[in-house]
């Protein structure tokens, strides 16, 4: 896997839905992979009916995070309820070097299309399955999607203020976190192939993904028993930590003090001498036992003042702040524009596309982001007569079929 990106050479089907899947593929796309997104308009998948559309008008084939989680792909359309659509996987597993699928377990093998089947075709596939709950054990069926994975990993009850119902992470949770491991254990797949040329099946679970981001609150309930329940925006080691309102409409600016220095930098911004010798604030404990004091007496501070002339007021002395960033303060951060963040592509339904740059930087071999997400068949000819050879007769017979669907 050698070129001018990561991955240049690299073959990949995606059969996945929705995110946690997707986004696996996307990686791969970015750095050189020839991906091919197989999908049906038979079957609508979620992610293009959930949007953002352009002029908040719906359109499946215009949704915007279909697109961010599809951009760089080839697409093609298959109706997998039939066995020709079927066959056409079976040739794409002999020429592909990976297979992503987010099915309900089992499903793969009800379409004839199981591991034990592609890998009799092709010994040095890497087939992944990303599912909620893994491929085995009591509750490897249960369906759902990543704000369900969120409540099975504990991420739920953590969300919200103290003492009331709990909020929940914002979307599905474990649709984002899931695919980090997947890709991580992937990369380790093709190494390893790369020097054995075996093949193997890699088993995702959203849920022990999402749990493993947990693993100080359940070491402190395995040793002393301690539940973690929701704080709000508190931190048992940090206080202040919070989000304070600001001046203007809905407007917020997120403060904390990791330490006493901290902390007395703060005060004397905030109240000057007399509130740095507050005894009531002067040690984390204090502070802690405090809080509700604390928070009241900076909200009151904050509520009259500029969110962003505080944050750079803050900043400045070297005490951890920031906006709280709307929509529109992401789009127009400056890190984020230097970076490189937002991209922008010629799209044939929606004059442009905008989606999320890659998340890693590599400066040999970085990310190019050539075509968008693909609608409906757009590269079906490419795939099927490029990719695999078929003759029009071939392709006539199964559009015939009702297979390119």
């Amino acid at each position: 896997m050698s070129g001018p990106e990561a991955l240049a050479g690299l073959k990949v089907i995606d059969l996945a839905w929705v995110v946690a899947g997707p986004l696996i593929g996307r990686a791969l796309a970015d750095f050189g992979a020839t991906v091919i997104r197989v999908e049906s308009s038979t079957r609508v998948e979620t992610a293009r009916v959930m949007g953002p559309f352009p002029d908040a008008v719906f359109d499946n084939q215009k949704s915007l995070l279909f697109e961010n989680v599809n951009a760089g792909k080839l697409g093609l359309s298959l109706d997998l309820r039939t066995e020709e659509a079927r066959a056409v996987v079976r040739d794409l597993a002999g020429w592909a070097d990976v297979l992503i699928e987010s099915f309900t377990p089992g499903q793969m093998d009800r379409f004839g299309l199981g591991y034990d089947v592609l890998s009799e075709i092709n010994p040095g596939l890497v087939i992944l399955s990303s599912s909620l709950m893994g491929q085995s054990g009591p509750n490897a069926h249960l369906a759902g999607y990543g704000n369900i994975g969120g409540a099975l990993s504990g991420f739920q009850n953590l969300v919200g203020l103290r003492d009331e119902v709990p909020v929940g992470t914002f979307g599905p949770y474990t649709d984002y976190v899931a695919p980090r491991f997947g890709l991580i254990a992937l990369l380790a797949a093709l190494d390893r192939r790369r020097s054995t040329g075996a093949g193997c099946r890699l088993d995702i679970a959203q849920v022990e993904g999402a749990i493993a981001m947990l693993a100080p609150q359940l070491l402190h309930f395995q040793r002393n028993g301690h539940v973690a329940s929701a704080q709000g925006n508190r931190d048992e080691n940090h206080a202040p930590s919070g989000i304070f309102p600001a001046a203007g409409d809905d407007r917020w600016i997120a403060i904390a003090a990791r330490d006493n220095a901290e902390w007395r930098r703060l005060a004397r911004l905030v109240g000057g001498d007399s509130l740095v010798a507050d005894e009531r604030f002067t040690t984390l404990d204090a502070r802690r036992a405090n809080e509700d004091a604390l928070e009241a007496l900076l909200a009151s501070w904050t509520v009259t003042r500029d969110a962003e002339i505080m944050e750079e007021a803050l900043q400045a002395e070297s005490i951890p702040a920031h906006v709280v960033a709307a929509s529109a303060d992401v789009i127009s951060d400056p890190q984020l524009a230097a970076l490189g963040q937002i991209v922008r592509l010629p799209h044939e339904l929606m004059g442009e596309t905008v989606f999320d740059a890659a998340r890693y930087r590599l400066s040999d071999t970085p990310a190019q982001y050539r075509r968008p997400a693909p609608h409906y068949g757009r590269d079906n000819a490419e795939v099927l007569s490029d990719i695999l050879g078929y003759t029009d007769d071939h392709i006539a017979a199964l559009e015939a079929a009702g297979a390119l669907k």
